[in-house]
């Protein structure tokens, strides 16, 4: 990355920081081109597999681990360990890690040399792709063959059917025996988070944060006009004009005093409805940028003529909302399993009152990431697998919930539903870019 790119990227970070929060929001955080990014990605990728990949490896005792792909058929971490500029893999990819117990060998078994892997395969020298990768694991030796396989994680699955046949087949019997799942190494991979995607992972926050401030305010909404769709297409072209990319469609609803009792069902697509006075805005938002995504939903209130806040019952529910979350993240702890930390929080929860559902997951190169999910809206039990899987430090979460809190202007319960992007550390889980504690309000109050 350019020198100057990164002095523009970071003193945009410390200057934000040091401005009150309703000023941020009028900010437009600084946003890498095209070709600063690719140079960011490719520094972040090459540190990763320099010095995250041998501590994962040693952490789980695979002394050789092997992902392939194939051009349109990409497993989802080797995906991850291209080069910036590789859209995909091509023709049959084959990367190669090997520990001989001093430092880790970085290979490729392909036509190509591939960004950080340097190709062992020389067609003229032997023909057969496969044949070439058989030879060089002989050669090495290793106890354990890592391959990307798994029943419950579907971004450590990556190895298809016929290149995993392909790969077995290329083994000794000796050698095949010795194949097992890297599994809780790919999601290490994809789940741990590096100081410096880190310190940048504040700065994506933000700008997701202020296209959401600025979508939830009378710049876009005229109550009584704009829909509920409207503005969800209004998210989208903001971010098209941002060069930025979204993993989902935004999502935009709205709850009022007389509306039916939500549900907590999330699962069909929305109305679209005309925004009024009164409402509640209820938006989920997510970006991507730098390879980095972000999951985030807010609420906004829409004014009544002579209101000049929201009504203390919803004020009152939000803070229920973020007394939940706060119950949440007290129960990360290194080695706790989803599931348990489900259990406690719930367990919590309940002796102090809230209503609650937990549906919070992991974040990173995807927005619904690899590592331990702490709730589905629909299994407050506990989900297996998935949910059995140990939080670790340094990894990135979206905390996700809602609370049924009793509305007394409006007579009836409601949904308070939130989700923050936030880092646990190891000791303790901090919000990346703050979290929402007081309704947007359309139009803003001075």
């Amino acid at each position: 990355m350019k020198k100057s790119a990164l002095i523009i990227l970071f003193s945009s970070l410390l200057f934000v920081d040091l401005l009150p929060a309703q000023t941020r929001n009028d900010i437009t955080p600084h946003i890498l081109s095209m070709r600063d990014r690719a140079e960011v990605m490719d520094r972040w990728t090459e540190d990763r597999l320099d010095n995250l990949v041998p501590e994962l490896m040693r952490r789980d005792g695979i002394d050789m681990w092997v992902l392939v792909a194939r051009e349109y058929n990409e497993d989802p971490v080797l995906l991850t360990m291209l080069p910036a500029t590789w859209q995909s893999s091509r023709r049959t990819t084959i990367l190669v890690f090997f520990d001989d117990g001093e430092q880790i060998e970085r290979l490729a078994v392909a036509r190509y040399n591939i960004g950080f892997f340097e190709t062992q395969w020389f067609p003229d020298q032997e023909p057969d792709q496969w044949k070439r990768f058989g030879q060089i694991v002989e050669e090495r030796d290793p106890e354990k063959i890592g391959v990307n396989i798994s029943g419950h994680f579907a971004a450590a699955d990556g190895i298809s059917h016929t290149d995993y046949k392909n790969l077995e087949n290329s083994l000794t019997p000796e050698l095949q025996q010795r194949i097992v799942s890297a599994e809780n190494l790919s999601i290490g991979w994809l789940e741990t988070r590096t100081e410096e995607e880190i310190t940048v992972y504040r700065q994506i926050n933000r700008i997701a944060h202020n296209i959401i401030s600025d979508g939830l305010s009378e710049k876009v909404i005229t109550p009584g006009i704009t829909t509920t769709q409207d503005v969800q297409w209004w998210f989208r072209e903001r971010m098209r004009d941002l060069n930025l990319t979204t993993w989902f469609h935004p999502s935009v609803t709205v709850h009022r005093g007389e509306s039916a009792e939500q549900t907590g069902d999330f699962s069909g697509p929305s109305d679209s409805n005309v925004i009024q006075p009164g409402d509640i805005i209820h938006m989920d938002l997510g970006i991507e940028y730098l390879g980095l995504t972000t999951d985030t939903q807010r609420n906004a209130y829409v004014l009544r003529q002579g209101e000049t806040e929201a009504p203390r019952g919803l004020r009152d529910a939000l803070a229920i909302g973020n007394r939940l979350q706060d119950i949440l993240t007290d129960e990360f702890v290194t080695g706790r399993t989803g599931n348990e930390i489900l259990a406690a929080a719930l367990q919590k929860a309940e002796e102090e009152g809230i209503k609650a559902t937990i549906y919070t997951h992991p974040l990173g190169y995807h927005g619904h990431g690899a590592g331990p999910t702490i709730g589905l809206w629909d299994q407050q039990g506990g989900v297996p697998g998935k949910g059995d899987y140990p939080l670790y430090p340094n990894t990135a979460h979206s905390i996700e919930l809602n609370a049924e809190v009793f509305i007394p202007e409006w007579n009836r319960n409601i949904l308070i539903m939130l989700e923050e992007d936030a880092i646990f550390d190891g000791e303790k889980v901090w919000y990346i870019d703050g979290r929402m504690k007081e309704f947007y309000l359309i139009p803003r109050q001075k």
